[in-house]
């Protein structure tokens, strides 16, 4: 039997959800897209008020453009603008007028037991709404270009085919991350919103692409000897596995087998952290990497590239 302290709690829980309903669903569209992989579906979110909408990649994949449908009956025709697959973001613009955009907010100020509310279009169910909590941060989430998406929310809101591409939103409404893939019963990813991918989304509202830097390696992460542990601080490096031929890192003398320890005087533990250093500012530039290799600490010099479809 429901005392009265828990009504109160179930009361508050549910004008919490209902609260975000109302204000992000009007704000949330069905997509439907045809292109060179056939027909698909997802949704989106309204990301400015001049008709910029915001989706997962692989929802728009192979597509240039797409029918978005919004809960008051609306329907537009957006075209792709540009898409990321190395984070799962894409951008569209709508070819009509939108209902306003979703307030984002930081998914580096969520905490684990949080609320939050999945908004979305599941199995082709158009307004629907799921609510859970965080249950863990910082997962990483592979992608079909062959990196990780790092810095992962995930949560046991229920999320469907349909779900990608819509808002997992905090109990004030504010958009913290993406819905982007199902990992297993009762486990939802989002890609976060925040500092890093507010960046990837405004490039691509400007230019379409992200640009990236690129080494040329692949490696994992490992432990590092015990001594050399205690003399960085640190237990961790990032043990080369493979060198790519013509890369930035065969040029600058890499080699299988290194362990990398710090690139640009900054500590790499592992691949993330390594995608994280390879930002646009990069190209270009002379980059110090050390490494230790066969007992010693050894300094290369590095010029990173942009990453291109060759390299990805």
């Amino acid at each position: 039997m429901i005392d009265d302290r828990d009504r109160e709690v179930l009361d508050a829980y549910s004008a919490a959800v209902i609260g975000v309903a109302q204000r992000v669903l009007p704000s949330v569209a069905s997509l439907r897209v045809r292109g060179r992989r056939g027909e698909g579906s997802g949704s989106a979110s309204v990301l400015t008020a001049d008709g910029y909408l915001l989706t997962s990649a692989h929802v728009v994949e192979g597509a240039t453009e797409a029918a978005a449908g919004f809960t008051d009956g609306t329907e537009v025709t957006a075209d792709v603008v540009g898409r990321d697959p190395l984070s799962d973001l894409a951008v569209l613009r709508a070819r009509a007028e939108v209902p306003p955009p979703v307030e984002l907010g930081n998914a580096s100020q969520l905490q684990v037991g949080q609320l939050v509310v999945a908004l979305g279009n599941p199995l082709g169910l158009a307004g629907s709404v799921t609510a859970g909590i965080v249950s863990g941060l910082g997962r990483s989430l592979p992608t079909g270009a062959g990196r990780v998406v790092d810095e992962v929310i995930q949560t046991d809101a229920a999320l469907n085919p349909g779900n990608s591409g819509g808002v997992l939103a905090d109990s004030r409404g504010r958009m913290v991350g993406v819905n982007t893939a199902v990992a297993g019963v009762g486990v939802g990813l989002a890609v976060p919103i925040n500092s890093t991918t507010q960046q990837i989304i405004s490039a691509l509202m400007s230019t379409g692409r992200v640009r990236r830097a690129w080494l040329g390696i692949a490696g994992n992460q490992a432990p590092l000897p015990p001594p050399l542990a205690a003399k960085l601080g640190r237990r961790d490096g990032l043990r080369i596995a493979q060198v790519i031929s013509g890369s930035p890192a065969e040029a600058a003398g890499l080699r299988a087998g290194d362990v990398v320890v710090a690139v640009a005087g900054e500590p790499v533990p592992s691949t993330t952290v390594l995608q994280r250093r390879m930002v646009e500012d990069a190209i270009g530039q002379r980059v110090e990497i050390t490494v230790w290799r066969n007992g010693a600490l050894v300094d290369v010099i590095a010029v990173p590239r942009e990453l291109d479809a060759r390299n990805r």
